[in-house]
């Protein structure tokens, strides 16, 4: 039986700035911004035309005017053996602990992706963990990004705004030992320390990318000196470095990519990235595909990978009736 590679994305209707969780959403005086819907809504099919293009079915969360942020389902949580072909009945979904203020999404995840025939199950709720964002497939093993915990609040300093907003980082190094034993003693968990609250999520600075996701594109002040340096040790060759003008544009932030039963390989990234990069991926086996999805990046702080929860290639035959939107 063929298989094709299944992906979540979240209606964007409701698409705002509600909890102001990361340094994108507010302006330098704190206030949250303000979203062009129309704008972000034709960017949104345009991505989803984009990767049905590529032969991915695109499973969709029904949109909640309280849950503004189920446009990034990357939080949702993670597919156990996500490159593996498998049999639906065999796929295993681990939801998230998501910040408070995203924490009400996890029932429709469970419920859009239980309705299409996937298990869910529970990581340990003692440790915050936003799911494939922070914790993902790279070559032979897998990488795990954390950073501070913070409750996030105004505090005051000298300047103007008197005043600023610590957001820290969402996911909690502790919870390595829970996702090791969920992946298995022989898979190898690099854990990598964020920095910059800009980058807050792990999925905003690396992707691994091309076959067997060997390749992997980095920005390097997003981590700590002593993470990068553990992956220039285990990466070397395959290692990208890119620079801070495609990081501002989130080039990190990408979808990877092997329709089934094809050869070649894609990087669905985002608009404006340069040249140079472009060229660079295309050199080490994979072909890039550009994406305008700017409104979702100025004003909720998040790319192409960020509106992409990865399900792996799923056996086909199973009708997704209501739940994947027509295109157009």
């Amino acid at each position: 039986m063929t298989s094709r590679r299944w992906v979540l994305m979240g209606d964007p209707t409701h698409f705002s700035v509600k909890g102001g969780a990361n340094p994108h959403t507010r302006t330098r005086w704190g206030l949250r911004r303000r979203v062009d819907r129309a704008r972000a809504v034709a960017q949104w099919q345009r991505l989803r035309d984009t990767l049905a293009d590529l032969g991915l079915r695109v499973v969709v969360v029904a949109p909640d005017p309280g849950q503004p942020g189920l446009v990034y389902p990357a939080n949702a949580g993670f597919m156990r053996n996500v490159d593996a072909p498998l049999p639906l009945a065999e796929r295993r979904f681990h939801l998230a602990n998501l910040l408070p203020s995203r924490a009400g999404e996890r029932p429709h995840y469970r419920r859009t992706l239980q309705a299409v025939g996937i298990a869910c199950f529970e990581v340990d709720p003692a440790y915050r963990f936003e799911g494939e964002a922070d914790f993902f497939p790279a070559g032979d093993g897998y990488l795990l990004t954390h950073g501070r915990l913070e409750r996030q609040r105004f505090v005051p300093t000298l300047g103007l705004p008197p005043w600023r907003r610590l957001y820290g980082f969402r996911t909690d190094e502790r919870v390595a030992s829970v996702l090791q034993s969920i992946v298995g003693g022989q898979a190898r968990i690099l854990r990598l320390g964020l920095e910059l609250e800009t980058h807050y999520h792990g999925d905003t600075a690396l992707c691994a990318f091309g076959p067997g996701r060997r390749e992997l594109l980095a920005w390097p002040p997003a981590l700590e000196p002593a993470a990068m340096g553990r992956l220039r040790e285990r990466f070397r060759e395959h290692l990208l470095e890119i620079d801070d003008a495609d990081a501002a544009r989130y080039a990190a932030n990408s979808f990877t990519c092997t329709p089934a039963g094809g050869s070649e390989s894609f990087l669905v990234m985002p608009a404006g990235v340069s040249e140079r990069l472009l060229a660079q991926v295309r050199e080490r086996g994979a072909t890039p595909i550009c994406v305008d999805v700017s409104e979702f990046l100025k004003k909720g702080g998040g790319s192409v990978k960020c509106m992409i929860g990865d399900l792996g290639p799923i056996e086909e035959g199973v009708s997704l009736g209501s739940l994947e939107i027509p295109r157009g």
